[in-house]
């Protein structure tokens, strides 16, 4: 399980989340939706054990977090297949070995060998994203840690990457924490959905999505983005149409 107790945290003299209280439970997906600056990216941080609360504090049952970013965040002078198996090569296996199982996850996420063999420039941003994705999975994480990771492809291609994610998750048995603007995007991949308000980011509210996910067609998916936006503390969370698409 992976718990926030009584977190608050800032850079400065600004404060960016206050008194945050929340909790993951394994096999689930959380989705944290909220305007930006209100501390998403924070919380995510430190459920990684890569920043520790001003006050507070974190409790991580999780052994092996992984995350993928908005941006892919590739070695440049690496092949596709390479960056895949980065951190397999941390872990001391043999290049020959992380190479097989690099690819072989690799082309679960869509990739071809050819796509394999590339560098990064040579490659689409989708096809970028599902390089670091096929990264993240290749160390056997407990815990993914998403932190927009779709914000900046095409709706189509979205929609792809949002249920190959699923289907990860649902197949490997794995929690994740998914930061998104995109109410839809949350309700499509999401079990819970928490909503916080603008910084300091509290928690304003908490939303639990039934259904399963093979079950949520397009009409499900918007009926349910128009009920949470009936509710003034989620519609109000949001600055502008934009923040809420």
């Amino acid at each position: 399980m992976l718990a926030w107790q009584g977190v608050t945290h800032g850079y400065g003299p600004e404060t960016v989340i206050e008194d945050f209280d929340l909790g993951l439970d394994p096999g689930r997906v959380l989705g944290l939706v909220g305007p930006s600056g209100c501390g998403k990216t924070t919380l995510l941080l430190m459920a990684g054990g890569l920043l520790e609360p001003l006050a507070g504090c974190v409790r991580n049952g999780f052994r092996r977090p992984a995350f993928v970013f908005q941006e892919a965040r590739l070695l440049p002078w690496r092949r596709a297949v390479d960056n895949v198996a980065f951190g397999l090569k941390a872990a001391g296996m043999g290049r020959a070995e992380r190479r097989r199982v690099a690819g072989r996850l690799a082309l679960r996420m869509g990739l071809t060998d050819e796509d394999l063999e590339k560098f990064p420039h040579e490659l689409s941003g989708g096809m970028r994203q599902r390089v670091a994705l096929a990264r993240a999975l290749t160390v056997s994480p407990d815990l993914l840690l998403l932190d927009e990771p779709f914000s900046a492809l095409d709706v189509g291609l979205r929609r792809q990457l949002q249920d190959l994610v699923v289907g990860e998750i649902a197949g490997g048995g794995l929690s994740a924490v998914f930061i998104t603007h995109d109410l839809t995007e949350a309700v499509r991949v999401s079990h819970e959905i928490a909503v916080l308000s603008g910084r300091p980011g509290r928690l304003l509210r908490r939303f639990v999505i039934d259904r399963p996910h093979a079950a949520r067609d397009d009409a499900f998916v918007y009926e349910t983005v128009g009920g949470l936006l009936r509710d003034a503390a989620v519609a109000a969370a949001f600055r502008t149409a934009e923040d809420i698409r």
